[in-house]
C-alpha cells in the first residue's frame, strides 16, 4: 500500500474518533460519563452546556482533520489537546475514567498515530 494512500485512510480514522467521541458520546449524550466527568472538574450547573460545547468542538476538529487545512498545525493541536485533557482528567477525575489510569496509555498511542501520521508517513520531500 502506498503511503499516500495509508496517510488517507489512517486521518479519516483519526477524523471518525474526534467524530464519534464528539458527536455521539458528547452532543447526542450517548454516554453519559464525559458530562459526569465535566460536572466533577467544573460546577454540574455548566456541565451538560459545556460537555455539549467540547462535543461540537470535537465535531469541528473531525472537519478540520478531512478538510487537509493546514495539517501540520492540525496535528499538534490535537496532540495538545489530547494530552491536556487526559492528564486534567487523570489528575481530576481518574475514577470516572473508562479504563482509569490506562486511559493516558490509549492517549498516548493516539497521539503516537497522529504524529506518525503526519511526521512520518506525510514527509514533505526536502528542497
Amino acid at each position: 500500500m502506498k503511503r499516500e494512500k495509508l496517510h488517507r485512510i489512517i486521518t479519516i480514522g483519526i477524523a471518525l474518533v474526534w467524530l464519534g467521541f464528539g458527536l455521539f458520546c458528547q452532543v447526542l449524550h450517548m454516554d453519559p460519563r464525559h458530562e459526569e466527568i465535566v460536572a466533577h472538574i467544573l460546577e454540574d450547573a455548566y456541565a451538560g452546556p459545556l460537555t455539549r460545547l467540547i462535543g461540537v468542538t470535537e465535531v469541528l476538529m473531525a472537519v478540520w482533520i478531512l478538510s487537509g487545512f493546514k495539517k501540520r498545525l492540525n496535528a499538534t493541536v490535537q496532540i495538545a489537546v489530547v494530552g491536556t485533557m487526559n492528564v486534567m482528567e487523570a489528575a481530576l477525575a481518574s475514577h470516572l475514567l473508562l479504563w482509569g489510569h490506562f486511559n493516558a496509555l490509549f492517549a498516548a498511542c493516539f497521539m503516537g498515530v497522529i504524529y506518525f501520521n503526519e511526521w512520518i508517513l506525510n514527509k514533505q520531500p526536502k528542497e
